[in-house]
């Protein structure tokens, strides 16, 4: 994966968690599953209004805005009970709100597997951060052109 196109908001996540041990590296990710933001209000309760993430186990949706200046702003829910997926779609909402439209294109599809998680969860959980990746992607995409 190339440094050169990821956003410093990414990158900061991914070395803070390379940073440490395996397993402390989970407790990592659990905290940022309590840090998922909140939806904004007209998502809350709206799950058609979201995009259902189907390579997750666990009910994900997610949903992107892109602003008149191109900024982007990608919010999600996850269930409390699953903390591994919670904590991946906290991880993207926060290290993608705030970039540019551009900025989020150039994200490497690869970024779930650089963040030093691959040996320590299931590939099946990895294949799940990916989805929200390329949906949110997909959507900036689509909204740009809208």
């Amino acid at each position: 994966m190339s440094d050169s196109v990821l956003p410093q908001s990414l990158a900061e996540i991914r070395d803070e968690f390379l940073a440490l041990d395996e397993p402390e590296r989970l407790q990592l990710l659990l905290e940022f599953s309590q840090e998922l933001p909140p939806v904004p209000a007209e998502y809350d309760g709206h799950p058609e209004l979201c995009e259902r993430v189907a390579e997750c186990q666990s009910p994900v949706y997610i949903v992107v805005d892109v602003d008149a200046d191109g900024i982007v702003a990608m919010h999600a829910t996850a269930p409390p009970e699953a903390p591994t997926t919670r904590g991946f779609a906290s991880i993207l909402a926060q290290g993608i709100t705030g970039l540019t439209a551009d900025a989020v294109l150039a994200i490497p599809d690869d970024f779930p597997q650089s963040i030093g998680l691959t040996r320590a969860v299931s590939p099946l959980r990895i294949a799940g951060m990916t989805g929200m990746l390329l949906r949110a992607k997909r959507q900036v995409r689509q909204k740009r052109a809208a």
